[in-house]
């Protein structure tokens, strides 16, 4: 269901919003994992956000057997606690005010996102106390959906055509939706730049070699709209932008079917970070034994991050069938532009060719990454009780390329206990949608688990927002040993 969901805020969430019902497709987050990223046990679950983090560690290596993050989100509609133990096959048997809830009387702008984040094997191994490197496999898919005003929103979705609406007139700025599903293999190299025992700064970049498997975007500009009646509408002016590539042409079930290792879109791209360490007085915080390697390492009172994460994008080739599309249109009949019941939506853009003027557009287009700013400060109170302060913000959601995904802004407080073997994580997090949120996450040996939203979903009877994250690791515990009991290498 998730996956599903994901992949329909593509090409179809933005003609579904811009065109017919939007409530249907509104349903991110980066590898924060809950704080546990951030934290000095976090090992090569810190190099995604800064790859600086993978220098002067306590571990000699570590190794990631697999860890899923994934996110669904949106601003328009809410859902009870049912259908997230019991998903429906198909969202057009949802009915309103049952199934869901709109936010009719919201005053701003609506959106949707989803995000599923796959570590694949990955491996960092420390060259000594000072240098690393890391490679990391992820496997990416990224939604995005919105933009549209509540008022042009609730013309689709309450009863569309409704004759309420009648001889009113809409503007639509922009709506647009994004997909985009890829290979990401990664190339680490972080070292410390300078260490005079209390100040401690290091640097790291993350070379991206990345490999597309499914793209597709598309984004209304500038519409105006009335309808007449229920059979007639004029739109006064308006443009859809539309591009998809075969994988997203050719899709087939079951999901998980359409994954493949190796493609021919390929593209670059590349993280860059710096990590500052203070380490004056202690206040008793105590490093690994003699028999641990690197026993000052991660050792801090207070830490300091900053990061861009995700320059780069892949070129795809549009199918053939590909078009913009003038939207103005004389008494046009409502009816004939909504999506039928079982039509793909395919078989739906093709269908509104024929009522639309076609407008000539390049033959390929560049799905740009969801770049952003992270910046980051992780305070050490005793050793073991820290509090985190994260925010992630996003430098590629404005209005000006319509092929990319990007991040959801936010800022996250994490208090947290880290034991060597056991860990707590409690995160607060706001988004730039205002929505607040508390989870909270384990780690217990190898294996982390948790949630962003948890806390907060079990005190709301109906929710917009979900979200979850399990990792299992081959974690070094000392000299010659390792959590699951296979031997770690000699030093």
């Amino acid at each position: 269901m998730l996956f599903r969901v994901i992949r329909a805020l593509g090409l179809a969430t933005v003609i579904a919003i811009s065109l017919i019902e939007p409530y249907k497709a509104k349903a991110q987050m980066n590898m924060n994992m809950g704080g546990y990223a951030n934290s000095h046990y976090a090992g090569i679950y810190g190099v995604p956000s800064n790859p600086a983090m993978a220098a002067g560690t306590h571990f000699k290596w570590d190794i990631n057997v697999a860890g899923v993050n994934a996110a669904l989100g949106n601003t328009y509609a809410r859902f009870p606690k049912s259908l997230i133990f019991h998903p429906p096959d198909s969202l057009e048997g949802l009915k309103r005010n049952r199934d869901y809830f709109l936010d009719t009387l919201s005053t701003g702008k609506q959106f949707g996102w989803g995000n599923m984040d796959v570590m694949m094997p990955s491996f960092m191994y420390s060259l000594d106390e000072t240098k690393s490197i890391a490679f990391v496999w992820r496997v990416r898919a990224q939604g995005n959906g919105g933009g549209m005003n509540t008022d042009v929103a609730n013309f689709f979705a309450n009863n569309f055509p409704n004759s309420q609406y009648n001889n009113q007139r809409f503007d639509m700025e922009v709506a647009s939706g994004s997909f985009h599903m890829w290979n990401e293999y990664d190339l680490t190299y972080a070292q410390i730049i300078k260490d005079d025992g209390m100040h401690l700064l290091k640097g790291g970049v993350t070379l991206k070699i990345l490999n597309g498997i499914a793209a597709g975007y598309a984004q209304v500009e500038d519409a105006s709209f009335t309808m007449n009646s229920a059979t007639s509408a004029d739109i006064y002016s308006g443009t859809l932008k539309v591009g998809y590539n075969d994988g997203i042409n050719n899709w087939k079930k079951p999901n998980t079917s359409n994954y493949k290792p190796f493609t021919g879109n390929w593209g670059l791209g590349m993280d860059i970070g710096v990590v500052y360490e203070w380490r004056a007085e202690m206040d008793g915080l105590q490093g690994y034994d003699d028999t641990d390697w690197n026993p000052e390492g991660d050792d801090y009172k207070m830490r300091l991050g900053v990061s861009i994460t995700d320059f780069g994008g892949i070129s795809y080739k549009k199918v053939a069938s590909n078009t913009d599309l003038s939207l103005i249109a004389s008494n046009i009949n409502p009816y004939e532009i909504k999506m039928r019941k079982g039509e793909g939506w395919q078989s739906y853009y093709r269908r509104l060719q024929q009522y639309f003027t076609p407008i000539a557009s390049d033959e390929k287009f560049r799905m740009n990454l969801p770049t952003a700013l992270n910046v980051m400060f992780d305070y050490n109170i005793d050793a073991r009780f820290f509090v985190n302060g994260a925010a992630v913000m996003s430098l590629n959601s404005g209005r000006y390329d319509p092929s990319k995904t990007y991040m959801v802004s936010h800022f996250t407080i994490t208090p947290r206990y880290d034991g060597r073997h056991f860990g707590v994580y409690i995160p607060i997090d706001v988004n730039n949608h205002t929505q607040f949120d508390m989870g909270a996450g384990f780690r217990l040996g190898p294996l982390v688990i948790g949630s962003n939203t948890v806390l907060s979903n079990l005190f709301q009877k109906n929710k917009n927002r979900l979200d979850g994250f399990v990792a299992l690791r081959l974690v070094p515990m000392r000299f010659g040993k390792t959590l699951l009991g296979c031997p770690a290498a000699q030093f």
